[in-house]
Parts: structure tokens; C-alpha cells; sequence
């Protein structure tokens, strides 16, 4: 049985819809997009989410007890290796059945990848009628051509998708909604930047179906739109429709453009309480330059203003994202945008490898080298070396593992605060970590940051000690830290942990 299904039965049905999310707790709107417009086949069709990490053989057993006679998938960067090892092993039990592909990682480029060569049909961009139509022509034995692209369907006249996630899903995932498709930029390493143009789905129709998920217990809401702020009378009127129904536990996270945040939005964003609403805001370069070799967009005096907003002005959580290897970002470069970003204190900084995605322009750029092998991160450029790139790569996880995981909030405020460079610093701690970054404990990372402190910025062991035992603390900790106690100077570890827990006792 894959844990996801919407239909609780493994009885025989004629279609199979399924797809490999990068999580468990991740429920595919793309699914449900296809099996809300279904028709009369609906009642024919089982839905079934697998995930990445189940093992192929296990992912085939849950399809092939349902017998299907087409089963369709949905095809994505982060699946189309595991998906392509389900479709060989269901081919190889079943020739006479019809496998179906769609999503972005096959929208483009179909000659030649193999996951393309081992399927009947691949549907090239958005599905939600074609699949039907697919479907129907394949159960009544018709032979439609092995590549379909057919035109955007209307949203005004589609079956809204949300009333197809189960009450579990409601309870132990993350909803994935959307209230407009497309992006109006051009920026060469989206994919957006293939969109025909910025279509909205009809307003009340789809704020009477958040209504009916939040009746149901909802509380987390994670908005796909590409520019959720671009429509400024939607995403006000979507905001109030949410701050007139604050729940307990109510989340909403959004994509914005980070330079369009105008007093009518930000009066609205004011008045939400701490803890619901997240932005990410894609800044991706600082460098001028390089935004014009990509084509991309981007009024920096107004979007650091807004950004400085944000993070004083409002509760919103900031997540911003750069992205190493770009075309035209050298190191230092890269380095300046970072100390940027850094100043304008975004509670999180999301460092990212640039990925080939299939059918964007990013490609007509020369002396880009890129992974062969999903999810295709460039290797090197001719700005940064392999080396360069990997390190970039290890300074991620790095920031990840210190600064994005909140442990060492505390810690990280006050070196950031007084570096000269944010960038250099992290650099620094990024050279005392050999070996793996994957798994690393967390009294192992307070080590490693004790070690750091002490030996490379030169604070006294006292210091350090007092400084990192406010962090541990902080996350509820009660034990005698034993990272502390790992030291060599065991008795440092007792001074410095009764000294603390003195003040607290004198302050509580």
C-alpha cells in the first residue's frame, strides 16, 4: 500500500496516477490537479504517492497490486532517477502496459533521455485536461502520438484540486496550493522563464476552497506561485482572507519578488502575529552584471528596503536564496553578495548550486559544465573552478548546519554583527570541518564552534564556553552538556556551567 493513497483499496482499477515525492510529508499538488479533472474516469482511477526513499521494488509492488492498464507519472528533477528504475522493473512485469510522463524534467529535451525511451506518452507542460484525454483515447485502443503538447488549459473552467487531500494529509503534511500559474521575468535559469505569461485562477472559487480546508483542521499552507506579490489586489485580498481567520498554528509560506512591497501590502503584512507568515525571496545575485547576462530584473534599493521592512518592521520569517554558479559570479563576487545579504539579516539564507534545468536558456552560456546526473548542478564555469564550486558547495552545508538550523542563534548574531566579513567567517569554520557534513551531532557541531572560537578568532576559553552554554540552554537543554564536558579542561566545563547557571537562578 503506498502511504499517501487517496483511494484506501488495492482493488483493480484502469489507471494508476502516481508520483515520487522528495518526502513523506510532502502531498503533490500536481496529482491532484490531474485527479480532480479526470471526468467519469475518475471513479476508475486509483491515486498513489510514493516517496524517494522507499525502495523501487517496494514502489512497484504498491502499483501493480492496483492491476492498472495505464499508469501515469509525474516526472521531476529530484524523482527521474528512481522514477526511471520503477518504469523498467513495471515494464519488464507488464509490457502491454501504457506508461504515461509529465512534469517539468520532460516538458523539454525529450529526445534522448531514457526515462522519455522507456515510456508510451510523455505530456509536455501542463496535463490537467490532456491526461483525461490521454486516458480515454488509450482505453478505447486509439494510438495518439508518443509526444503531446497541448495548449494551456483555462484555469476558469477547471475542478479545483484541494478537496482531494485526505484528512490525514491534513493532518501529518504540507499542503501545496497555488492561486496563479506563470512568471512575467525571464530570469535563464528558471523555468518560469518559458511561461507564456501570468494567468490567476478565479478569486473566489479558490478562497471558497481554502475556506473548506480550513474547516477541515488545515493550518499549513505552502503557496507555489512563482510571484505571489505581482498582483497586488489578489495577494492583499488572499492575506486578509487568511488574517480574518488566524487559527491556532496557522502557516503560510509565499514566493515574492523581493522589490515589490508597496505600503497597501505591507499595511496588511503588519498586522500578522509572530510565527505565520514566511516570504521567500529569491535575490540570487547582487551583481549587476551578472543579473544582465541572465536576464534578470532586480531593483536593489528597493529590495533591500523591503528586505530591511521585513525583518524590523514585521513578523515575517525571511528566507532568502542565493545561488552559487551563476554565469559571470566569481568568488568574490559571490562573497560580496553574501556580506550583502548577511547585513540585511534574513532569518534564513538559503545557499543553492545552480541546477541545468531542461529547457531553460541558461544553457546558451558557454564553458558551463554540468553533472550529468540529476539534479544537474554545474560542476564549473568559467568564473569558478571544480574546486571553487565544491567549496562553495561545503560552505553551504556549513551555514545550513550553524547559522539555518537556529542552534546557535545566539553564537551567530553576535559573530555576524561584528564581522567585517560574514562571508570570510563562515569560510574559516568551513575549513575545520573534515570529512562528512552529512550527520554531524549536535554536541560535535558545539565542539567544533568551541574549538573555533577558542583557536581561530582568539576569544578566551571562558568565553567561549559562557557564550555557547547561552545557545544550549536556549534549545531547552538540561543535561550537563556534554559537550562540554568532552573537553580537555573538564574543570573549565564545571566553572563555566555553574557561573551560568548562578546567573540564572540570580536573574530568575
Amino acid at each position: 500500500m503506498s502511504r499517501g493513497a487517496v483511494i484506501e483499496t488495492d482493488a483493480p482499477v484502469d489507471i494508476a496516477l502516481c508520483t515520487l515525492n522528495a518526502k513523506f510529508i510532502h502531498a503533490s499538488l500536481g496529482l491532484r490537479w490531474l485527479y480532480a479533472n479526470l471526468g467519469e474516469l475518475k471513479g476508475r482511477t486509483r491515486l498513489l504517492e510514493l516517496d524517494i526513499n522507499q525502495q523501487p521494488r517496494d514502489m512497484v509492488e504498491a502499483v501493480m497490486a492496483t492491476k492498472p492498464r495505464i499508469v501515469g507519472f509525474g516526472v521531476y528533477i529530484w524523482n527521474v532517477e528512481p522514477t526511471l528504475a520503477v518504469i523498467r522493473m513495471l515494464k519488464a512485469l507488464d509490457p502491454t502496459l501504457r506508461v504515461v510522463l509529465g512534469g517539468p524534467e520532460v516538458s523539454h529535451e525529450t529526445n534522448g533521455q531514457p526515462i522519455v525511451e522507456a515510456a508510451d506518452h510523455v505530456i509536455c507542460g501542463e496535463a490537467d485536461v490532456a491526461f483525461a484525454e490521454l486516458c480515454t483515447k488509450l482505453l478505447a485502443g486509439e494510438r495518439p502520438p508518443k509526444v503531446l503538447k497541448p495548449p494551456l488549459p483555462d484555469l476558469g473552467a477547471l475542478v479545483l484540486p484541494w478537496d482531494e487531500y485526505g484528512d490525514q494529509d491534513l493532518k501529518q503534511r504540507l499542503l501545496y496550493v497555488e492561486a496563479s500559474r506563470g512568471c512575467p521575468y525571464r530570469c535563464e535559469f528558471c523555468l518560469s522563464s518559458l511561461d507564456e505569461k501570468v494567468r490567476s485562477l478565479p478569486l473566489e472559487p479558490f478562497l471558497a476552497a481554502m475556506q473548506r480546508l480550513l474547516d477541515r483542521g488545515a493550518r499549513h499552507f505552502k503557496f507555489v506561485d512563482r510571484t505571489f506579490n505581482l498582483d497586488l489586489k489578489q495577494s492583499r485580498r488572499i492575506l486578509e482572507f487568511f488574517l480574518e481567520r488566524l487559527r491556532p498554528d496557522l502557516f503560510l509560506h509565499f514566493e515574492l519578488v523581493p522589490d515589490r512591497l508597496p505600503e497597501p501590502l505591507r499595511e496588511v503584512i503588519a498586522k500578522f502575529p509572530p510565527g505565520v507568515l514566511q516570504f521567500e525571496v529569491g535575490i540570487q545575485t547582487f551583481n549587476p552584471e551578472v543579473e544582465k547576462l541572465i536576464s534578470r530584473r532586480q531593483d536593489h534599493a528597493r529590495l533591500e528596503d523591503n528586505l530591511r521592512w521585513l525583518t524590523r518592521e514585521s513578523h515575517v520569517h525571511v528566507h532568502a536564496d542565493l545561488i552559487v554558479g551563476l554565469p559571470g559570479e566569481d568568488l568574490q563576487s559571490f562573497a560580496r553578495g553574501f556580506d550583502a545579504l548577511v547585513k540585511l539579516a534574513p532569518q534564513e539564507i538559503q545557499v543553492g548550486v545552480l541546477k541545468r534545468l531542461k529547457g531553460t536558456p541558461i544553457t546558451r552560456h558557454g564553458g558551463m559544465v554540468y553533472s550529468p546526473v540529476a539534479p544537474y548542478e554545474v560542476l564549473k564555469t568559467p568564473w569558478l573552478t571544480f574546486d571553487e564550486v565544491n567549496v562553495l558547495r561545503r560552505f553551504a552545508r556549513t551555514w545550513d548546519l550553524f547559522a539555518n538550523s537556529g542552534d546557535f542563534k545566539l553564537t551567530f548574531e553576535r559573530l555576524m554583527s561584528a564581522a567585517a566579513s560574514p562571508f570570510e567567517l563562515v569560510m574559516q569554520l568551513n575549513a575545520r570541518i573534515v570529512g562528512p557534513q552529512t550527520g554531524i551531532a549536535l554536541t560535535r557541531r558545539f565542539r567544533l564552534m568551541f574549538s573555533f572560537l577558542v583557536e581561530v578568532l582568539g576569544w578566551s576559553r571562558e568565553e567561549a564556553a559562557d557564550q555557547l552554554l547561552a545557545d544550549y540552554t536556549r534549545l531547552g537543554k538540561s543535561d550537563r552538556a556534554a559537550w562540554l564536558d568532552s573537553l580537555p579542561d573538564a574543570q573549565l566545563a564545571q566553572s563555566a556551567l555553574s557561573a551560568r547557571q548562578e546567573r540564572h537562578r540570580a536573574a530568575g
